[in-house]
Formats: structure tokens, C-alpha cells, sequence
């Protein structure tokens, strides 16, 4: 049989056409589990054993170095498999293991060890290594080839010391975390100091320049970079030098890249340079034995606020391709075959993401049986949302034992919404965070319990430490040092020396003024522990010691993120206050204390995993939780009024639904709490875009069958009423019975497509999709 036949025996046809594919620009339009990795692995295997390609002269980009690992052991693997038949006449798993690791070694030194896979970071990281001392910066500064790498850390660091040590600026005005965060969005768009100016010509804009600049120079004087410039250099490098280009445009004769819709400008700019040599006409351009190789897929586009840039994928035909229609192109694939989830799932998702109109056509294509019903809860509130995800847990691993609890997914819009779900859990499901931190362990949670508890407790010396200097107040590590030396000798508390003005005077040198001030700040809030309500106590702290105004300044995502957790605060000690007897700021203390303490336990069993929807992104889970479908938390209110917002909001929702394998729950409450305030609420639109067979509102199933079931064979829903088709215009008078009457202000979308804008008396304008809250025109 011919080695290639055999080889691509195990692809399905669009796999195996995407992987022979040999000279040229190709485009693989990968959709959620539809192979994509085998599709990359086998075409690296398949130019080095059929087209005598050397690894050498591959150039695999990955977006994870988790991804980068697993795309090595799987390419190993498809050698010494090869190797273990020819010399052994077997399946390598069934050698003993001393001949798999022989056998595995000898792969690793003639193949993977040469292969250039990794992060756009790791490997143009490498490519600096050699080539940085020829690169020409505009103001002259310069680097050698050992430079050093800085962390975010780090870089947070230097431009602190550069806005409070050598410009003398006011950091309150012009926060540090705040001009990094400038510094790394224009690199990232590819600007210089001087570009920044032109972009911002106002104050604020002269001096992220100035920064900028001098940023850069500190960098050089320390012979580092940070991570935008592992990709920011090489790129102005290759322009500027078309020797070292014309290099690196060699050694790379065969590029792939993984997560395409994922790309910024810069990076793109630097793949378009090594597949073309900078040629700007792609009728020039030479594909003699060289490719470029694309994966992505623009219905799974969600990293906007990352820079990620998913035109970039939609252009690849325009830029590289021939810019046939789809169904005549040879320089596009689509992997349409999902092997991962059941076949009711896919028709949702499919039906979903058809309301974007910025995406390549393509539709999910089933090859396993239908399916439990996805399953659509509407609760009275978040707790009793939380309840319900609770009890469906538990009677499912109960009628299933085979599920452990590792096989289930809860997900969610935004960090916030982990706490009502942590606290329906903690007593008896084991679970854990994904990507990012249980609620009580954020640093800002931290921080405000901090505050909170030297109220009840001045001794509490580890909480004084780590909010005196927080926000920063200008109290440096040698005077604590000092105030803690004279606690430590008169063996007394720490607070007793800092709560006295004359003590603080005598010790604190210049920074006494900023002691004082934090001591009389805690006293005043110590003063009103027994009048005022906790959340009220914690709003006011965050308001006076300017907590929640330095987040404000920094205006980034994090800090927004931040924000929106504090508010989340604010809901638990009101949830508190109406559940417990004991509704004192001690108890709830003690309640949050316990909180921390319980999620310590389990530790090494399967747990749920709770995590937000962005995070959720390349995994998988057997049953999947979609929790909060409401207008404003999902869609996210900032992305009403923005078309392209919404789009991306409607990704991830696709996103969410594609991580099902069996079975998926929807969620959503009537009224929520969050952040800080108690609403009603109404359904996602996104519930409305879903098809009326496919999700059923009656009485949850309990089993997550694993069997085939024909539709045929599915149990009828319960489908809630709608109202009779009616011509909605703007200025109609309506009736809705939650917000009461309103006013029509816009008519968005057509049939089935259509959402109202309503103005609501004192309760502004809300979006509302009349198919799933039905209106009684006035």
C-alpha cells in the first residue's frame, strides 16, 4: 500500500484535502471540534515524509505554549508509530517501554528537535537572539543579543520609576498602571513615541509619548524588552533590512499559524513578510516550494480588547488567495465535521451565529446522534438560579455514575457572577476556578476585606500591612519598618502606634502626614461600625481612601474587571444581611473567612470548573452550564449600541455553546443582584435567536444519555406563548409587565429578527426582543 494512502487513511475528506495541499496560500476554516490540531500535525508530517520537506524549514505558530506542546507529541507520535511498524512490525503502545522511548528519542533528534513550533513570542524571541544588533531604531537605541526579558512586573516598574523619579509627575494624575497600559496598545498597533503625539495632541497625549519614549530608552539602557517587543522589532526589522529578511523569508519556506482569527496587525505583518519577502503584488509573489497555511475560524473570534483582529482572517483570500467564491476557491478549506458535540447542540449554535453578518458561511456538521434537549431554566433570581445548577449536579451524578465531577462546566459573562455559584457549591460539589482566582482570593476582594476587618479588629496587624499603603499613599517600606520596629519593642499592636498622632510625628518623618491621615480615616469609619449597614461601611471606605477611584484611573480592562468585583461585594453583605440573624459586618467577616477556608478542601479530586466564557475558549466538558442569558449581562450592556460588539457578544455566546459535548443547560434570572444593585431582568437576545424545537422550557432531564436518539424519538416541549405577530413602530405605546409602560424609540431588525428599543418611565431605555417578552401594545 503507498505510504501516503496509509498515512491519511484516518482523515476525514476536507482533513486530508487541507493536508496534501503542498505550494501556495491556503485558508482552513476550522470550526469548533472539527479536527483542527490533527489537521496541523498531519501537514507538518506530511511535508516532511512526502515532500522531503526539513523540519528545519517549517514554522508552526501557536497561540498557547500548552498548544505548542501538544502539537510536538502528537507529530512524535505519528513517527515513532511509523518507526514502531516498519522496524517492529507493531502499535508502539504495545512495545515494552524502553523500545517507546527508544523509539521516541530518535523521533525528537531527527524531527521535532528541529522544527520551529511556539508562540509568536518564544520564537521570534529566538530570531532576536540572532539578528537584534542589526535592528535600526529612530532615536539610536540599541540591544545586544543577551538581552533580558521583562514581565509585566517589571514593566510596571520601570514606568513607575520613570513618571514619579525622572519626570516628577503626579501618579495620582497620571497613573503608571494606566500609562503601561498605553505604552503596550500602541506598540501594538505598531506606533512609535512620536505617532502616539499625532494620535492624542492634547496633554494627556504628550505625556504618554514622553513616557513611551523614555521607556524605551530605559529598556535599551538595561538591555531588555518586554513581550510587545518580541513582536514589534522583528517586524520593523524585516522592513527596514531586506537582507535579514530575505534570511529568515528562506529558512521559513512553510508557515502554518494556529488561532488566525486571533492575530493583531503587527503579528500579521510579521507572517506577511516571511511568506512574501515583502512583495506587495501577490501575483509576484513566488509559492515555488514554500506555502503559508492558515487556521481560524471568525465565529470564534473573541479577543477584541486583546487587540485580536479576526479581519485579519476574513482579508486571507483578498491578501494571499484567489478570491474565488467559496464553493470554486483552491485556496480556502472549510473543516465543517464536528466530532465533539451532539447533533441538537450543533443546530443551536449554527442557528445562533447566523445572525452575524461578519463571518465566512460555514455550518457545524454533526457525526453523533441527537442528543438530550438542551434544557432552559428561568429563575426567580441568581440564588435560586445557583440552587438550580446546584440540584441538577447533583441528581446527574447521582443517575450517572460515570460522570465524575470533572465532566461538568458551569460558564459565565463576567468574574462577578462566580460568587453566588461558589456559595450554592462550597458545602458539598467540589470545584475549582478556571483561569482566574475564587472570589474571596481577588486581590481586590482582599484588599477591601482588609479594610473592612481592621474596622472590627485594629490588632489584626496582617490586614493593617496590606492596605495602609493602598492605594499608594506615600508611605514607603522604611517607615513601616520604623513604626513596626517601636510596636515590636514596646510590645504593643501595631494600630496603637499608628492611631496615635504624636507616636506617628516622633517615628514617621516626612511620611507622617500620610500616616495621620489613613489612621483618622480608619478611625472615622471604627466610629460608625454599629450605625451603618456593612455595604455601606465598605462603599464609603472604597470612596474615602480612594480605592475606587485609583481603579477608575487606570481605565483598563483589569481594572474594570476589578471594579465590577467590589460591586459583586457590595450584593454579598446585602445577600447576607437578608439571610442571616446575625447581619453585623463581624458575622459576615467570619462568614467570608469560612468562605476561603472551605475552598481548600478536596483538594486533588475532580471538581467542576467554573470559569467566564473567554476563558472557556479550546476546552470541553460532557455538560455545560450557560449561566446568566440576560440583556446587559450577556450581551454586555457596553455592547448594545455597537453592532460589532454585539457580533463578537454573540460569538462567545457560540463559543458557550460549542464546549457542550452531551448535554447543555441555559440559564437566566428574572431579577438579579449585581454588582451592588438588585434589577429586574430580562432574557438574552440570544435566547430568541435559538430554535423553539431545539430547547426545551418544561421540566429538566435528569440523565445526560450518552446513546444516540433520533429526533424523532424526542419528548414534545413545552413551549412558552407567544403573542400574535404584531407591526411594531416607533412611538407605540406598550406594556410590559415587569418595567411597566413604555415607549417605542427604535425598531431594530426585521421578522423574526426584530428587537425593540423602549423607554422606560425612570428606567431609561431597554433592548427587548418581543418574541421571548411578550409586549401588550397600548
Amino acid at each position: 500500500m503507498p505510504v501516503e494512502t496509509d498515512f491519511l487513511a484516518s482523515l476525514n475528506a476536507s482533513q486530508r484535502q487541507a493536508v496534501q495541499h503542498f505550494c501556495g496560500p491556503l485558508l482552513v476554516v476550522a470550526g469548533a471540534g472539527s479536527g483542527k490540531t490533527r489537521a496541523l500535525t498531519y501537514r507538518i508530517a506530511h511535508l516532511i515524509l512526502n515532500h522531503r520537506v526539513n523540519p528545519e524549514n517549517i514554522l508552526a505558530v501557536t497561540f498557547t505554549n500548552k498548544a505548542a506542546k501538544e502539537m510536538k507529541e502528537r507529530i512524535e507520535l505519528i513517527f515513532a508509530q511509523r518507526l514502531a511498524q516498519e522496524r517492529e512490525g507493531q502499535r508502539l503502545e504495545l512495545l515494552p517501554e524502553h523500545q517507546q522511548v527508544k523509539l521516541r528519542s530518535r523521533v525528537y533528534k531527527d524531527i521535532t528537535k528541529h522544527l520551529w513550533i511556539g508562540t509568536f513570542h518564544s520564537l521570534f524571541a529566538r530570531i532576536l537572539r540572532d539578528d537584534i544588533n542589526k535592528y535600526q531604531d529612530p532615536k539610536g537605541c540599541q540591544w545586544t543579543k543577551n538581552f533580558t526579558i521583562y514581565d509585566e512586573s517589571d514593566a510596571q516598574s520601570l514606568v513607575k520609576n520613570i513618571v514619579t523619579k525622572q519626570l516628577n509627575l503626579d501618579d495620582k494624575k497620571f497613573n503608571p498602571r494606566y500609562l503601561r497600559y498605553g505604552i503596550s496598545n500602541a506598540k501594538n498597533q505598531g506606533l512609535y513615541p512620536e505617532d502616539v503625539l499625532i494620535q492624542q495632541p492634547n496633554y494627556k497625549g504628550r505625556v504618554l509619548s514622553e513616557v513611551y519614549q523614555e521607556y524605551q530608552s530605559q529598556l535599551a539602557a538595561n538591555n531588555a524588552l518586554d513581550f510587545d517587543d518580541l513582536i514589534l522589532i522583528p517586524s520593523r526589522l524585516f522592513s527596514q533590512n531586506e537582507s535579514v529578511l530575505g534570511y529568515w523569508h528562506q529558512q521559513f519556506q512553510h508557515i502554518l499559524v494556529d488561532e488566525y482569527q486571533d492575530t493583531n496587525r503587527i503579528q500579521y505583518q510579521l507572517i506577511n513578510l516571511l511568506a512574501t519577502n515583502g512583495e506587495p503584488n501577490k501575483q509576484q509573489i513566488n509559492w515555488e516550494n514554500r506555502s503559508i497555511f492558515v487556521v481560524g475560524d471568525a465565529d470564534q473570534s473573541i479577543y477584541s480588547f486583546r487587540m485580536a483582529d479576526f479581519t485579519i482572517l476574513l482579508e486571507f483570500q483578498e491578501d494571499f488567495g484567489d478570491g474565488l467564491p467559496d464553493d470554486d476557491t483552491r485556496t480556502m478549506v472549510k473543516l465543517e465535521e464536528n466530532y465533539r458535540s451532539r447533533e441538537n447542540i450543533l443546530e443551536a449554535a449554527n442557528n445562533l451565529i447566523e445572525n452575524n453578518s461578519e463571518r465566512i458561511d460555514k455550518i457545524l456538521k454533526p457525526t453523533r446522534g441527537y442528543g438530550e434537549q438542551i434544557y432552559c431554566y428561568k429563575a426567580e433570581n441568581e440564588i435560586e438560579e445557583a440552587r438550580f445548577i446546584r440540584n441538577q449536579l447533583l441528581n446527574l451524578t447521582r443517575e450517572n455514575p460515570e460522570l465524575g465531577w470533572g465532566s461538568f462546566a458551569i460558564l459565565y459573562r463576567t468574574n462577578a457572577q462566580s460568587r453566588v455559584l461558589e456559595e450554592a457549591l462550597r458545602a458539598d460539589i467540589p470545584y475549582h476556578i478556571v483561569g482566574g482566582l475564587k472570589f474571596y482570593d481577588r486581590k481586590e476582594i482582599k484588599d477591601a476585606l482588609a479594610y473592612l476587618r481592621l474596622l472590627t479588629n485594629p490588632n489584626d496587624t496582617v490586614s493593617l500591612l496590606r492596605i495602609i499603603n493602598t492605594p499608594r499613599r506615600g508611605i514607603g517600606q522604611k517607615t513601616l519598618d520604623q513604626l513596626i520596629s517601636a510596636s515590636q519593642e514596646l510590645n504593643v499592636p501595631l494600630w496603637e502606634i499608628i492611631s496615635d498622632e504624636t507616636s506617628v510625628n516622633t517615628l514617621a518623618g516626612r511620611a507622617a502626614k500620610n500616616v495621620n491621615e489613613f489612621a483618622q480615616l480608619i478611625q472615622s469609619y471604627q466610629a460608625n461600625v454599629e450605625q451603618l449597614p456593612a455595604a455601606e461601611l465598605l462603599d464609603g471606605l472604597l470612596d474615602a481612601s480612594k480605592y475606587r477611584q485609583d481603579l477608575q484611573n487606570q481605565g483598563t480592562e483589569e481594572a474594570e474587571n476589578r471594579l465590577e468585583n467590589l460591586k459583586e461585594l457590595d450584593s454579598a453583605m446585602m445577600q447576607f444581611a437578608e439571610e442571616n440573624e446575625d447581619s453585623s459586618l463581624e458575622g459576615f467577616l467570619a462568614n467570608a473567612s469560612l468562605a476561603s477556608d472551605l475552598d481548600n478542601l478536596n483538594e486533588g479530586e475532580e471538581k467542576v470548573s467554573l470559569m467566564t466564557l473567554h476563558s472557556a475558549k479550546g476546552l470541553e466538558f460532557p455538560v455545560v452550564f450557560l449561566v446568566g442569558l440576560e440583556q446587559g449581562l450577556f450581551p454586555n450592556r457596553r455592547t448594545l449600541d455597537d453592532p460589532a460588539a454585539l457580533e463578537e457578544e454573540r460569538r462567545l455566546c457560540y463559543v458557550g455553546i460549542t464546549r457542550a459535548q452531551e448535554q447543555l443547560f441555559l440559564s437566566y434570572a428574572q431579577e438579579r443582584r449585581l454588582w451592588g444593585y438588585r434589577e429586574p431582568a430580562i432574557p438574552s437576545q440570544f435566547l430568541g435567536e435559538l430554535p423553539d424545537e431545539l430547547v426545551s422550557h418544561s421540566s429538566p432531564p435528569i440523565k445526560a444519555r450518552r446513546q444516540q436518539q433520533p429526533k424523532a424519538q424526542q419528548g414534545k416541549q413545552t413551549k412558552q406563548p407567544k403573542p400574535a405577530s404584531h407591526a411594531w413602530q416607533v412611538g407605540d405605546r406598550v406594556f410590559h409587565e415587569t418595567f411597566g409602560e413604555g415607549e417605542i424609540t427604535h425598531v431594530l431588525g426585521s421578522g423574526k429578527k426584530t428587537n425593540l428599543a423602549i423607554q422606560f418611565s425612570g428606567l431609561g431605555r431597554k433592548i427587548i426582543d418581543p418574541k421571548i417578552a411578550p409586549l401588550q401594545p397600548l
